[in-house]
């Protein structure tokens, strides 16, 4: 396998052990409540309003790990099915960065405007990524 597969599959791995941090944080902060029987549980069925801030923020952060970075799974694959080159494993790797300084922000001081640039970079860095991979599978590979 090459390098650049490898790189791409610990970049995927990096954002897959993001996802399951965050759920591992998220279960600290929810389910001791719900065992001491401080939020009943016919409270928090439908809606997260009885969790305390911080459990809420974990939430919301652990649903966000399901949206751009579903579309990085499937750009990532498509590149290791047809050989990565270096710029999906730069672009990769930037993506996932900013997937960490985003989920750093959003479960601690949640400063909404620092938030939304780290989303806006990783949004911009997968745009990069999907131009990217899209020019060279169509346009600049000679026959896939």
């Amino acid at each position: 396998m090459p390098l650049t597969a490898k790189l791409l599959i610990a970049a995927i791995s990096a954002q897959v052990f993001l996802s399951m941090g965050i759920l591992l944080l998220m279960a600290r902060e929810r389910v001791p409540r719900v065992m001491r029987g401080e939020i009943p549980m016919a409270s928090i069925a439908v809606e997260r309003d009885a969790y305390p801030l911080k459990a809420r923020l974990l939430s919301n952060n652990f649903d966000n790990q399901f949206q751009l970075p579903v579309l990085f799974y499937v750009g990532a694959l498509l590149a290791i099915l047809f050989q990565p080159g270096w710029p999906e494993v730069v672009l990769a790797w930037l993506f996932v960065a900013t997937r960490y300084v985003h989920a750093y922000i959003h479960v601690t001081h949640n400063r909404v405007g620092k938030r939304f640039m780290a989303y806006a970079a990783g949004l911009a860095v997968l745009a990069l990524f999907w131009l990217w991979l899209i020019l060279r599978l169509l346009i600049l590979a000679p026959s896939i």
